[in-house]
């Protein structure tokens, strides 16, 4: 009974290993951000200057604020990475604060005197809409600096990084390719058109709030101009979608397994997300079942559908249609009229602390799903098709699909 015990335990932990799994470091304004994907294939080709070029797209787009122009996002791969390919051990990727010497004292990993700056002023008026409050309860800090440097959305770069190599394997070893972009920006909708498509990524990074709707890309750039002279700030709503994937990423037999489910969760963790839709979303609950449900044709052997409703996902499964994803953004909580809290340190009421920040932030939150879709599907296709070295996926994937071929038999 304890040998089978043990082959029952050494075989999760086995499984569990074989698995792609990231995690991030760091602080906002701390020495550097580091994330860690591990589970990668070998061969898959990546450069420094690659991971870059997607780091500047995440700093693009109209209604940023200051710290766009000062950050440069220094990229140095740590390991995992050889002469162009990954080696298949984990791939470290750092970024470099480039402020980081204006604020060594301040966020000294060892102990020091604080010095007499405004950087290092004690911050004890929590933000509302902010990690600041609940954060300084749960760790019990008395300065929200503790909670804010993490919780802030400068994370998101290192999320960037590591979704840039997880699109490249998907590209690389399925043919898989993702696009986003903005369809709502502080009320303003782009038009519902056809979809956008990988071809469509250079127009996309070209535009100011990142949409192919020139008349709501304008009426976009006047709200947040109307918003910055009002001291507010503004949410909007972005879309992901993937092309070219196969059926059979995700499951049904798991609550953990479905593909909905873990793409949800992984754009519902993206700071400020605060809804997400796949398919129609929230729209099926006006609409009968005959409006709604996907109907499926068999021409020539080729499965076809006339709509995607559904957003390329049935009962947890990948069914080769387009998957599209929807998050919605709330606005940025550090509001130029400084909302009303109170002191922790005084208990008087008081308004809440204000640094510098943007009036939005939506076209980058299109960049970050984007990153957070790459990581998720990289997972469910390793999971489906496995391979230790990207020749091994692409062997995989073109033998399921010679056996598709034949199916139903």
């Amino acid at each position: 009974m304890k040998q089978r015990q043990r082959t029952r335990h050494h075989a999760a932990w086995w499984h569990n290993v074989g698995m792609l799994r990231w995690l991030t470091a760091g602080e906002s304004h701390g020495p550097a951000l580091v994330g860690v994907i591990d589970g990668l294939p070998a061969g898959v080709a990546l450069t420094t200057d690659g991971i870059s070029q997607a780091l500047a797209r995440r700093r693009q787009g109209y209604g940023r604020g200051a710290r766009m122009e000062l950050e440069q996002d220094k990229v140095t791969v740590i390991g995992g990475l050889w002469r162009g390919l990954t080696t298949g051990a984990p791939l470290a990727i750092e970024i470099a604060n480039s402020e980081w010497p204006k604020w060594a004292e301040t966020m000294s990993a060892d102990p020091s005197p604080l010095p007499d700056n405004a950087q290092s002023a004690s911050l004890t008026r929590p933000r509302p809409g902010h990690a600041d409050l609940p954060g300084m309860i749960k760790y019990r800090q008395s300065d929200a600096r503790a909670i804010l440097e993490r919780s802030s959305a400068r994370e998101t770069a290192a999320r960037v990084a590591l979704g840039y190599a997880a699109a490249q394997y998907l590209t690389q070893g399925l043919g898989l390719e993702l696009v986003s972009h903005v369809v709502n920006l502080g009320g303003v909708q782009a038009a519902r058109a056809e979809l956008p498509t990988p071809s469509d990524a250079a127009a996309l990074d070209k535009s100011p709030v990142r949409t192919l709707d020139k008349a709501a890309e304008a009426a976009m750039m006047h709200r947040i101009d109307q918003a910055k002279a009002a001291g507010e700030t503004l949410g909007g709503v972005v879309e992901v979608i993937a092309w070219a994937v196969p059926v059979g990423l995700g499951s049904h037999v798991q609550a953990d397994r479905r593909l909905d489910g873990q793409l949800a969760g992984a754009l519902m963790s993206i700071q400020a997300i605060k809804a997400v839709e796949i398919g129609l979303g929230l729209e099926v609950a006006n609409l009968p079942g005959s409006q709604v449900h996907d109907q499926i044709d068999l021409t020539n052997g080729a499965i076809t559908r006339p709509t995607n409703h559904a957003g390329g996902i049935e009962g947890g499964i990948s069914n080769g249609e387009p998957i599209v994803l929807r998050a919605a953004m709330k606005p940025i909580p550090t509001v130029p009229n400084a909302l009303r809290t109170f002191d922790t340190a005084t208990g008087q009421s008081a308004v809440a602390h204000h640094q510098r920040s943007d009036i939005t932030a939506v076209p980058a939150a299109a960049l970050v799903a984007e990153a957070m879709t790459a990581l998720v599907l990289a997972r469910a296709a390793l999971e489906r098709f496995g391979g230790d070295h990207l020749d091994q996926v692409r062997a995989n994937l073109a033998a399921e699909r010679l056996s598709m071929a034949h199916w139903p038999a």
